[in-house]
């Protein structure tokens, strides 16, 4: 199995920033990508952005692009979102998400971290 554990959500005003991260951890696996989505109040699940584990390429969504940055430390097996000029908007449970390989490619999930951006 593999485990996907989140941190560094919280409250921050707007303009602010943060920084989550999700370090994924198991049996012996092999990363192909990893990212983030999010899911505001009343809202569907959508995607912020993502980074491919061989290469470090990135694609976020329109929304958040220029002001977040994802970034991978292949040694932890951990990925980072760094959050800048937030916005109220940005407001959501953030989930780490990853494509796997154990014995064949899944796609798994962390149990999510709240965002909160006041105004």
């Amino acid at each position: 199995q593999v485990q996907l554990v989140e941190s560094g959500g919280g409250l921050v005003q707007a303009g602010g920033s943060l920084r989550l991260s999700c370090a994924a951890s198991g049996r012996t696996f092999s990363i192909y990508q990893m990212g983030w989505f999010r899911q505001a109040p009343g809202k569907e699940r959508e995607f912020v952005g993502s980074i491919t584990w061989s290469d470090a390429s990135t694609s976020y969504a329109d929304s958040v692009k220029g002001r977040f940055t994802i970034s991978r430390d292949n040694v932890k097996n951990t990925v980072y979102l760094q959050m800048n000029s937030l916005k109220p908007d940005d407001t959501a449970v953030y989930y780490c998400t990853a494509y796997i390989r154990l014995t064949t490619y899944d796609n798994y999930w962390g149990q999510g971290t709240q965002v909160t951006v006041s105004s």
